[in-house]
């Protein structure tokens, strides 16, 4: 686990940290062909995504469905499909780890993600349906489309190679980001709050998500028609109260945002005040994590829309963005900055030998970084100096500036460590990081210890959730929770669609059917990862699946044009 832990953050820093060096930092080459790319999109086609959301809406609601036009499933049903992909865990847990790591202003960057990802959403939705190809397979589908038809077929056949590569890193992004880290999340959350097995709900999750997804594109589509709009109704009905509740709080709290955007005092895991490019990274990458706009997964989805107005299922998809980012991201940030507990420190079990233990140093501007597992950790009445390096109480340590290495839970130092979960007997001995254990002066081991931790990912928000309804009662992290489960299931359901028609893609109908059964097991591997090995792999396919991606949206884009011009010039909602 230590080898591919260590394979996967060098893998995420050269995709998300190589790029250009602006005032002594670095702006990631995916961040600038991210947000370039939807810049450029927004300029060329005329700010549609605020002039054509109105229609979008309108379309969506089935006003002017024709059952005889080709496609699997309705307009609404396309894009309740793609929600299910899109609204979920990084709603959730997304945002949480982008406001852990990159502060309140990472949501500011989430903004301007979603608002230029609308531009993007559009014209890939709108490619796809354009090149979209209907035929019959083994698994009773009748459309296949996504951005590997529209890279060949709007391009030509010379660019089938980028097209292939866009296929084959999608269908990996869809075992990890739309399935591994789903599955992690849920896990997760169920463990922290029933202390289950995660092997155990992986297991069960695994089972609802192959009972569905055997069943091909219109059983998805079925499902998700109800999941979708329950999961995020319930979600945002809960948000919604506790925003109420606090209304004197939001407009101060989107203030604070809108400041660290742009002087960021860092997440509490950050690097350090004023590190503006971290905090938009995270919010970048949590962003696109969030919304998947010019990432190439939804537009497979709208592409077995029923239309023959390419258009018309593009302008659907400019709600994705809205609806995910700048309304749900934009309350789970809300309540978990305005409760206070991004920042708040809880009593926590620390898992020796796995879960979100981490080892941390300090850094020069005092924040801290990962680092190597030392050999031992020594702690005397709760307090731990890295022995392994030969420190001691004072930090003057090799391994770092200004207290050597720490046990830490999601990279964040644990102050003290006891023996009990009252945290009435400070522990005393020996941390051994090659076999989980802890060994007392005494003798006694221990595989666990206690101390105050802060949290992120989807127990951060759940925690939000239950301080926001606490006056109501002790339910708020249960309703977090069933929205987790809920969430987590939609979305790997939706992201094995995507998945499949890559496999069908490069290997043909034949291998629908074995991509499946893979993605199920899959599915169980991401529940029992711990969680930042199984956020950072997904980003790391993510970011290598957008270039292919976004460079065909640039050179198509001139077809993006023409066509919106021409549909609504000839606005055939009227004249059906």
């Amino acid at each position: 686990m230590e080898a591919l832990q260590s394979l996967v953050e060098t893998l995420n820093f050269y995709i998300w940290s190589f790029g250009i060096p602006v005032g002594g930092q670095t702006i990631p080459l995916v961040v600038l062909a991210l947000l370039g790319a939807g810049v450029f999109l927004t300029l060329r086609l005329g700010f549609v995504q605020l002039r054509r959301l109105g229609h979008g809406a309108a379309v969506a609601t089935g006003r002017y469905d024709d059952p005889d036009d080709p496609g699997d499933v309705s307009h609404f049903q396309a894009l309740s499909t793609a929600l299910s992909a899109t609204v979920g865990i990084g709603n959730i847990g997304g945002v949480a780890i982008a406001i852990h790591w990159g502060g309140p202003g990472a949501l500011f960057w989430m903004w301007i993600t979603a608002l230029l990802g609308m531009a993007t959403k559009f014209a890939e939705v709108t490619l796809a349906q354009r090149y979209r190809q209907v035929e019959e397979d083994e698994g009773g589908n009748t459309v296949a489309g996504g951005p590997m038809y529209y890279i060949e077929r709007g391009l030509g056949p010379s660019w089938r190679p980028m097209a292939l590569l866009f296929a084959i890193m999608l269908g990996l992004t869809a075992f990890l980001t739309g399935n591994g880290v789903q599955a992690n999340t849920v896990a997760d959350t169920i463990e922290a709050v029933f202390a289950i097995d995660p092997a155990i709900t992986g297991a069960v999750t695994a089972a609802l998500v192959a009972a569905v997804i055997l069943g091909g594109i219109r059983r998805i589509g079925r499902v998700t028609a109800v999941l979708a709009p329950a999961m995020a109704l319930l979600y945002v009905a809960g948000a919604s109260i506790i925003l109420v509740m606090n209304a004197g709080q939001i407009l101060p709290t989107l203030g604070l945002v809108v400041r660290e955007a742009f002087q960021p005092s860092a997440g509490v895991a950050g690097t350090g005040v004023g590190a503006i490019l971290v905090t938009m990274m995270w919010g970048v990458k949590r962003g696109l994590f969030s919304n998947e706009a010019g990432q190439g997964s939804a537009p497979i989805a709208h592409a077995a829309a029923k239309t023959d107005e390419p258009v018309s299922e593009g302008v659907v998809a400019l709600l994705e963005p809205f609806i995910d980012t700048i309304i749900i991201c934009t309350m789970t940030a809300l309540v978990i900055v305005m409760t206070g507990v991004w920042t708040e420190r809880v009593s926590t079990e620390v898992t020796l030998g796995g879960g979100d233990v981490a080892w941390v140093t300090a850094t020069a501007d005092g924040g801290w970084e990962p680092t190597s597992e030392p050999a031992s950790v020594s702690v005397e009445d709760g307090t731990q100096f890295d022995g392994g390096l030969g420190g001691g109480l004072d930090g003057a340590t090799s391994g770092g500036t200004g207290g050597g290495t720490r046990v830490a839970w999601h990279d964040v130092p644990v102050e003290r460590l006891y023996e009990d979960e009252a945290k009435s007997r400070p522990f005393s001995g020996v941390i051994d990081p090659k076999t989980g254990q802890a060994t007392a002066h005494d003798g006694t081991t221990h595989a666990s210890l206690w101390g105050d931790a802060v949290e992120s990912g989807a127990p951060l928000t759940m925690l939000g959730f239950q301080r926001g309804l606490s006056p109501l009662g002790d339910f708020g992290h249960y309703v977090v929770l069933l929205c987790v489960l809920l969430f987590g299931i939609s979305t790997a359901i939706s992201w094995s669609y995507y998945g499949d028609r890559c496999a069908h893609y490069v290997l043909g109908a034949k291998a629908v059917l074995p991509y499946r059964v893979v993605f199920v097991g899959m599915h169980f591997m991401g529940a029992v990862l711990p969680l930042k090995v199984a956020w950072e792999l997904g980003d790391v396919m993510m970011g290598i699946v957008i270039l292919p991606n976004l460079i065909a949206l640039v050179l198509l884009s001139p077809q993006v044009a023409e066509m919106t011009r021409d549909y609504f010039r000839r606005k055939p909602w009227q004249n059906p």
